[in-house]
């Protein structure tokens, strides 16, 4: 193709985050000579994929956070009008009304809102701007897409979801990339001085209010009591890891909790563990989950995890609130962590990056011809 489909796609911070590693496997995956993306993020970004991103030719444009509203809405406006794209595709979630009305004012003919999560109360004014954002994404969108039917609905609401007027665009992966590999499980768990009797239960993900890793602590506290050898391993970072420092050491868990911090491949972890948990507050997919079914893992997650992600013959979703919840997952972790580990079974195709990715260059190429 000599006129590929020319797209800015639009993040708010490329970090080490579930929706950056999204884009990123589309990126990667998407034919060469279809559509040329060019990336825009914030410019006080961590930017751990910017390397990776100069390989596969795609121009990383950096401005400014949406919180000043005037400069970006300025330099956006300016920048789609200038470039002339076909489509902006914005990954904010419901701060996607940002680069939107930048785009709709700039003229660009398709403006996909792409919605990555869901929200709760338990985050309070954050979660209260969501609410207040949420419909006029709406107005500025020309498309609607979203990683999971809970995830559409949630934003653009349940006739819209029904009416089919919301495109479904699971966070596939490259499931070969996490296919088990025992020797390496071996040499990391020694790594990290866990012992072969040792029971790891794991977690991937930022530390942020909506993963719940205090749950975690709190879990493996009782395993630990019921007289469980259990390890608790830890891969990210974020705002309140400090904090679950301090209640790992309130606990007395100082001996079973590891912070791995951010690992650039992190096949090797989920290879390392016995049992993958993910009890969120809240979840648009749950990317990890899936990594984590890839890679044969047993999962528990929250009822918010969206269930396609799950392998009904080796993982469930349990309830993360109420006074039975912790006992619960306890009890469904000691049935998973007595089977042995095993290698996953192929992800349905939805799932899989590379058919995911040749579905939508034909639905951006399919888009520009109207």
């Amino acid at each position: 193709m000599t006129n590929p489909v020319r797209v800015a796609l639009v993040l708010n911070r490329m970090d080490s985050g579930g929706i950056e590693a999204v884009v990123m496997n589309y990126c990667r995956y998407m034919t060469p000579g279809q559509v040329q993306f060019d990336l825009y993020a914030c410019r006080d970004s961590s930017f751990p994929q910017k390397e990776e991103l100069e390989k596969l030719n795609i121009p990383v444009r950096l401005i400014p956070p949406y919180t000043h509203v005037g400069e970006y809405q300025r330099v956006l406006t300016k920048a789609f009008r200038e470039e002339g794209y076909d489509v902006v595709h914005a990954h904010l979630n419901t701060m996607s009304v940002f680069p939107l009305f930048a785009a709709w004012r700039a003229g660009v003919p398709v403006r996909i809102c792409h919605n990555h999560a869901t929200a709760h109360w338990g985050e309070g004014k954050k979660t209260l701007l969501k609410y207040i954002l949420r419909p006029f994404n709406k107005w500025f969108a020309t498309h609607y897409f979203a990683c999971s039917n809970q995830a559409g609905e949630w934003m653009f609401g349940r006739r819209d979801m029904e009416a089919g007027r919301v495109k479904i665009l699971p966070n596939a992966i490259l499931e070969e990339t996490y296919q088990y590999q025992p020797r390496e499980r071996e040499a990391l768990r020694q790594k990290l001085g866990i012992t072969p009797e040792t029971w790891v239960l794991g977690n991937v993900g930022r530390f942020t209010y909506t993963k719940n890793h205090d749950f975690l602590l709190h879990l493996t506290a009782l395993l630990k009591k019921r007289g469980h050898q259990v390890a608790l391993l830890l891969v990210g970072e974020g705002e309140l890891e400090e904090k679950i420092r301090q209640e790992a050491e309130t606990l007395e868990l100082e001996n079973q909790v590891i912070f791995a911090g951010v690992q650039k491949n992190v096949a090797p972890y989920y290879w390392a563990m016995d049992l993958f948990c993910l009890p969120s507050f809240y979840e648009g997919f749950g990317l990890a989950a899936l990594e984590a079914r890839a890679a044969g893992l047993p999962c528990i997650c929250s009822e918010q995890v969206s269930p396609e992600v799950l392998d009904e013959t080796n993982g469930c979703q349990l309830k993360v609130e109420g006074e039975k919840a912790l006992k619960d997952w306890a009890d469904q972790a000691e049935k998973y962590l007595a089977l042995p580990r095993a290698p996953g079974k192929p992800l349905p195709p939805r799932l899989s990056i590379r058919p995911a990715a040749a579905e939508l260059a034909r639905w951006y190429q399919e888009v520009r011809k109207g």
